[in-house]
């Protein structure tokens, strides 16, 4: 059951760093990230960045690698909405 529920938890943050791809899909075609807001997106990168950290020193590796493709959907979509802010 412990394999189980580590599988699923692992699984999650491979979802969790999916749902990014849409919104920095859409920044790309339609080059523009008028109704993007940094302020949440760059929270999202800051509590992620938090779980990589927690998850390093507490030597969880899913929780480390989890946040950190977390951390790297988030962090694009954030790169290309200030590359695209005046769009």
């Amino acid at each position: 059951m412990k394999e189980i529920v580590t599988f699923l938890f692992g699984l999650g943050f491979v979802f969790n760093a999916s749902l990014f791809v849409p919104q920095a899909i859409r920044i790309i075609k339609t080059k523009s990230a008028r109704n993007i807001s940094l302020i949440t997106f760059v929270g999202f990168n800051i509590i992620q960045l938090n779980g990589v950290l927690y998850g390093y020193y507490y030597k969880d590796l899913i929780l480390m690698y989890g946040n950190l493709i977390s951390f790297i959907g988030c962090g694009t979509v954030t790169l290309l909405a200030i590359y695209y802010r005046k769009g």
